[in-house]
């Protein structure tokens, strides 16, 4: 079984499918399921409810040459990245070689007629030669999620599968594993929605470890995977790091240079009009004009139509109730930074090529006024005829923390101008 955790550390999965001989469940694969990517899935521990997560798993799927290669990246906090390499035959499935390692080991599998290999415990220094015989069939003990994704699922769909499994302990390294049950699911993705899946239910019969993998019915991404075995309970989520909505290119030298390669300046001050329309009651403001406070930062985005696609997917996927899109590293490093320099909100971009920039900047302030309040009522009377009521009330001050965004668009129109911004919010604001 898969277990990301032996000796509460996680072991990096292979994910090779690594079937010898004329195997039954051979048949069963679909090649043409396959595709080139690279998935990321972040990993949590599961403890009483809550979650905790605990690294990354990266997996490299790549079928040039009429090979299978993957590659296994498992980046768990406080440990140095641990390593694997898988490669097997892409029509017939059979293995060819496995490579492991990681702080606890160091392994290499050649696949043949036997399997030979050598295994290294790091922390005894023990080396283990390995030979014994490949024809039986089996898959690789690291290989469920995969290889779950290209068998021919539907609901009820059972099947079992040989394990090969080294440990220098083991008596024999081939178990049995068991699909016990398939049924339709949903998962709904932060980014592109809700997806149809098979909810995929396998055990291994001598240990009663368990695994629930979530596999796309379309695509056949692996979404999620959880395991319960030696007494964890682990999740691992596609952190879909290959999603990107935003098809407009993006020329990195070009957007470089438009923040570089200038001699035009915006400048100017970043505030707030301070003013609560909502409230029927009399509200005096005590400053009206709320200047963002030294040292603030500023953001300049250079606003080309890269940049311009990005903030309106971004829009979109707010309005859905998902998650923000990011932007490429290269596009990252395009965008400049300033702070507020003094006490009155004043802020400087230089070095800057005629175009279309965003501005944009985030600042909190003391929302300060004064609140006229009912506090009774007193009737009136004139030689013991009611005359009517007066209404009672005080000037009470008040001092709330209230935030501020604040964005704008400005050009320039030529090489050396200075544009001088008002970067001001005026609406109503809402307490922090």
């Amino acid at each position: 079984m898969l277990s990301p955790f032996r000796n509460s550390i996680f072991i990096a999965a292979t994910l090779i499918a690594a079937i010898s001989g004329k195997a039954l469940a051979q048949g069963k694969f679909d090649p043409k399921l396959l595709k080139d990517s690279k998935t990321t899935l972040v990993c949590y521990l599961v403890n009483d409810g809550s979650e905790q997560a605990i690294g990354t798993f990266t997996i490299g799927v790549n079928t040039a040459g009429g090979k299978l290669s993957l590659t296994t990246t498992t980046a768990i906090a406080g440990l140095e990245p641990w390593k694997d390499t898988a490669v097997s035959d892409l029509n017939t499935f059979k293995p060819i070689y496995v490579a492991s390692h990681n702080t606890m080991k160091d392994m290499e599998l050649h696949f043949g007629n036997d399997v030979t290999g050598y295994h290294v415990d790091k922390k005894t220094g023990e080396k283990k030669q390995i030979k014994e015989a490949g024809k039986q069939p089996f898959v690789d003990s690291y290989s469920y999620p995969f290889l779950l994704s290209l068998l021919p699922l539907a609901s009820g769909y059972k099947t079992d599968l040989s394990v090969f499994e080294y440990k220098p302990t083991n008596t024999d390294n081939v178990k049995k594993v068991v699909v016990e049950e398939v049924k339709n699911n949903t998962y709904v993705s932060k980014f592109t929605g809700k997806h149809d899946v098979w909810e995929v239910s396998v055990v291994e019969p001598a240990t009663n470890d368990k695994m629930v993998c979530l596999i796309d019915k379309k695509t056949r991404r692996l979404w999620q995977m959880e395991e319960m075995a030696n007494g964890q309970h682990i999740r691992m989520v596609d952190m879909e790091t290959d999603f990107n909505s935003i098809k407009a290119p993006f020329d990195k030298t070009a957007t470089m240079k438009m923040v570089k390669d200038g001699n035009a300046i915006i400048s100017g001050q970043v505030f707030a009009r301070d003013f609560d329309e909502g409230n029927r009651l009399q509200v005096v403001n005590i400053k009206a004009k709320q200047v963002a406070a030294k040292g603030t930062q500023v953001i300049l985005i250079p606003y080309n139509d890269y940049f311009k696609e990005w903030i309106k997917v971004n829009e979109d996927q707010r309005k859905k109730g998902r998650e923000g899109i990011a932007i490429s590293d290269d596009a990252a490093q395009c965008i400049k930074s300033t702070r507020v320099y003094d006490d009155n909100g004043h802020f400087e971009f230089v070095n800057l090529m005629p175009g279309e920039y965003l501005l944009y900047s985030e600042f909190s302030f003391s929302h300060g006024y004064t609140q006229s309040e009912v506090v009774g009522y007193t009737d009136h009377y004139i030689n013991g005829m009611f005359q009517g009521t007066s209404t009672n009330t005080v000037n009470r001050d008040y001092s709330t923390g209230v935030g501020a965004t604040v964005k704008k668009v400005v050009t320039v129109s030529k090489p050396g101008e200075k544009v001088d911004v008002k970067l001001k919010k005026t609406k109503t604001w809402e307490a922090r």
